[in-house]
């Protein structure tokens, strides 16, 4: 995902400035340590379930205030300082948009991405 191209992609969506004031951009990198116990990482396997990340996503657009929800992982061997997961919710005020951009995080990492760590 080019997320420069794809905010402007989402900025020129019909209805998007009557129904948006924020969007809020994750943009996840591979780390070079293992958040478990701190071992180096010299790189990662990711395996995105994709059908699963459309379907949060779609379900997650259906809760007030969100205009839409974009997600995207990368697939295959990542080194560290390799973008893994771009997710972006574009909606209406803070409150809408904060509690559902926190809550697609934690489910697209726990039920749509494996991720596989290996040491250098």
């Amino acid at each position: 995902m080019d997320i420069n191209k794809t905010l402007k992609e989402l900025k020129s969506l019909p209805g998007f400035t009557d129904h948006v004031g924020m969007m809020l951009i994750h943009n996840g990198v591979v780390r070079s340590w293992s958040r478990k116990d701190h071992a180096t990482v010299g790189r990662v396997r990711v395996t995105p379930d994709r059908e699963r990340m459309a379907a949060i996503c779609h379900e997650m657009e259906q809760r007030p205030g969100i205009f839409k929800i974009l997600a995207d992982a990368a697939e295959g061997e990542l080194a560290p300082g390799d973008d893994l997961l771009f997710l972006v919710v574009a909606g209406d005020i803070r409150e809408h948009v904060k509690s559902t951009f926190a809550e697609l995080l934690d489910r697209v990492k726990a039920e749509a991405v494996v991720k596989q760590e290996f040491a250098q």
